[in-house]
């Protein structure tokens, strides 16, 4: 395996962290209705809005449909700006 492959494999290991953290803080705002931490809940007004966009977002990339990923970026930018009743 020559360097670019390594980059490559690593590369592609960031990539997937970075998938995980995102699925997994989706499911906690859309399940538990609240962003985890200190930094997000002040940033995101509608967490279950802001979940449902980000596992949308993962859908599809697997999907690759570029109107479902539209939603689904919309869906999270409801999710910061959108003020509750």
């Amino acid at each position: 395996m020559g360097y670019g492959g390594f980059v490559f494999l690593l590369l592609a290991l960031v990539l997937l962290g970075l998938a995980i953290a995102w699925v997994v803080v989706g499911v906690h705002a859309l399940l538990l209705g609240r962003m985890p931490g200190k930094r997000l809940p002040p940033l995101v007004r509608q967490p279950r809005l802001w979940g449902t966009g980000a596992l949308l977002a993962v859908v599809s990339g697997y999907a690759r449909s570029p109107s479902l990923l539209a939603v689904a970026v919309g869906l999270v930018a409801l999710g910061h700006v959108m003020k509750s009743r």
